[in-house]
């Protein structure tokens, strides 16, 4: 037995050599392994090597349209770089946007339009229209050169000279006549004031904003005339130019039938120391015109100045008389029953435009209205016109109360005013019987005498002037005793009688010249009834045509004429003068009402207009206290 190694092998001789030769022959075979392993090795690494060459050659040596593909495009704005995709879609959008809604907007406005055809005018708009051209054919003195009347021409061009500094060219003829007379032209374009200072949004509607300013600027200016306005105290007035007797047999414009521009008579001028009435009457019209014209100042300075000016004059007790007293010129056709109406009248339309409390002070004062019978509640004293300022003071100082409520001191009287007017307006309605009516419904304001109409649209106007008041406060009535009356009541009123006047009666007759098919063609008017043919007519030598029967050869566009009688009955006839003849008043009161009443420019008022010159009634505010210091 062989005896073994203890460390694991054999430990012969025999065995030694052939363990050598086996170990070469390993060592062989693992030289041939390791080049057989590392040629592969190589042969792998120069594959992979040429796979990436190729890979790196398709991506530098493919072509730019596949390049293009594989890389996110952008597109740079500027202060942006948003994806081209994005910007495309987004431009996309717009485009479409574009040509779905835009272009057919585009095209839309570019077609030519069919405008809907307005609403046509009111009967009151187109009755307006033809009352202030009325005006426009009464105007006396040199026309200028926009005449709307073609048979009229300059007249009247030495009124007043040499006598009067200045003269008293210009103004209106109040009539049929060639006179002027002071007292009435005052009150109409106090009338017309206040119809444009309330309704200035309705003439600017219809286009006779400008038109009526005109007319009232033509009559302010004349009043400017009658009284020294450059001095600060007064001693006399002017209270008319021309005139004459009933039974008159001298030339003048009472004797002579004669178009004014052929006037050669004398025509004397009626100069008064005394005359409340007028006086405050002149400055009311004043007064009241400087509101209207309070966007040319230099312009409404000078007419508050000849306002304050006549104030003095006319207030003074040693002067205190009506201007018709002793008149007969006057007395025949303008005669004054009252003056301290205008006193009330004058003081609410100076502190309206002076903003003066002297004068609010004296309109409230409880002896005026108490000496002027404010209170009485007599059917006649309801009744306003050019000699009753009463109904017509008392709203515009209802105005007052309502829309500024002053407050103490003026609250006692001025509550009073209001409750006064309420009676009033309620002895206008029906159901009271305070007036009588026609058959076809007029209202009989002046007792069944003549000249109805002139009363009925001063009366309705303020009638619906009171009812805008109410409605611009959002009061919707008033109370007549424990009866609540809905303000639509009174609008009912003035609607129904100006209706009357516009053709809806028992004869169907407009009694405005032009409006209509059916209106007076007889109208007792000088200027009217004489033909515009350049040849002049003596004083008498017009006459022919007074009396003819053919109709005026002029007509008298937009005159209301006095009207019908009680029985509703009217004679188209010159001869019945107080049936057939216009007047100044007249005609500012049927403008007043119309434009109270027409849809055209709204139903509001203008409430604060009257009030610009009417200072804060409460002292402002005190400033805040400085900041604290430490």
């Amino acid at each position: 037995m062989h005896p073994g190694n203890l460390w694991g092998g054999r430990l012969d001789a025999i065995d030694s050599d052939r363990a050598e030769a086996e170990e070469e022959e390993r060592r062989r075979n693992m030289t041939e392994w390791d080049r057989g392993a590392l040629h592969s090795q190589q042969l792998s690494a120069e594959h992979q090597r040429n796979q990436l060459d190729e890979t790196q050659q398709g991506w530098l040596l493919a072509p730019q349209d596949s390049w293009k593909k594989k890389r996110k495009k952008y597109v740079n704005l500027g202060c942006i770089s948003v994806s081209r995709t994005v910007f495309m879609w987004t431009v996309g959008s717009i485009v479409v946007l574009f040509l779905v809604v835009a272009l057919p907007i585009i095209i839309v406005k570019s077609l030519p339009r069919h405008k809907s055809t307005p609403p046509p005018p009111d009967n009151y708009t187109i009755a307006i229209h033809k009352a202030i051209q009325f005006f426009d054919a009464q105007k006396s003195g040199k026309l200028p050169k926009n005449n709307r009347v073609s048979w009229r021409g300059n007249s009247g061009l030495k009124d007043g000279l040499p006598d009067v500094v200045g003269g008293l060219v210009g103004g209106y003829y109040d009539g049929g006549s060639n006179t002027k007379f002071h007292f009435p032209m005052a009150f109409s374009m106090t009338m017309l004031s206040w119809s444009l200072i309330e309704y200035s949004q309705k003439f600017k509607a219809i286009n006779e904003y400008d038109h009526m300013r005109d007319v009232l600027k033509w009559g302010t200016d004349y009043l400017l005339l009658t009284f020294n306005n450059s001095a600060t105290r007064l001693d006399h007035i002017y209270a008319q130019v021309g005139g004459g007797l009933r039974d008159s047999e001298s030339p003048d414009d009472i004797y002579c039938w004669q178009r004014p521009e052929d006037m050669s008579y004398d025509r004397p001028v009626i100069s008064l120391t005394t005359a409340t009435d007028l006086g405050a009457e002149v400055a009311s019209a004043l007064a009241a015109a400087s509101i209207v014209f309070n966007d040319k100042p230099t312009y409404a300075k000078k007419l508050k100045k000849g306002a304050e000016t006549l104030w003095p004059f006319f207030r003074n007790k040693n002067r205190r008389k009506r201007y018709s007293d002793g008149q007969p010129m006057i007395q025949a056709f303008y005669n004054s029953t009252s003056m301290f109406d205008e006193l009330m009248w004058a003081g609410a339309w100076l502190y309206y435009a002076t903003g003066n409390q002297t004068y609010i002070q004296f309109a409230t004062n409880p002896s005026v209205p108490k000496t002027a019978k404010a209170f009485a509640n007599q059917p006649e004293l309801m009744v306003p016109s050019w000699n009753n300022k009463l109904p017509g003071a008392m709203l515009l100082m209802t105005r007052y109360r309502l829309f500024l409520n002053p407050g103490f001191p003026y609250e006692n009287m001025l509550s009073r005013y209001h409750n006064a007017t309420g009676v009033t307006m309620c002895a206008y309605l029906k159901q009271y019987n305070v007036f009588n009516r026609t058959s076809g419904g007029l209202i009989q304001l002046n007792m069944g005498k003549p000249r109805p109409l002139e009363y009925v649209a001063h009366a309705s106007f303020l009638a619906s002037l009171f009812a805008d008041y109410l409605n611009s406060t959002g009061v919707p009535g008033w109370y007549c005793g424990p009866t609540f009356v809905s303000t639509q009541v009174l609008k009912d009123f003035a609607k129904s009688q100006i209706d009357y006047i516009l053709g809806d009666n028992p004869l169907k007759m407009s009694y405005i010249v032009g409006f209509g098919k059916k209106f007076p063609r007889h109208v007792y008017h000088r200027g009217a009834t004489i033909p515009n043919d350049k040849k002049r007519r003596s004083c008498r030598e017009g006459l022919k045509y007074r009396d003819t029967k053919n109709p005026n050869p002029n007509n008298i566009t937009g005159a209301m004429v006095g009207g019908p009688n009680k029985s509703d009955q009217f004679h188209d006839i010159r001869s019945n003068y107080n049936a057939s003849e216009p007047t100044m008043s007249g005609n500012a009161g049927i403008v007043a009402a119309l434009i109270s009443l027409t849809s055209s420019g709204g139903y509001q008022i203008d409430k604060n207009t009257m009030f610009n010159g009417v200072p804060p009634l409460y002292p402002p505010a005190p400033p805040p206290p400085k900041a604290w210091k430490p």
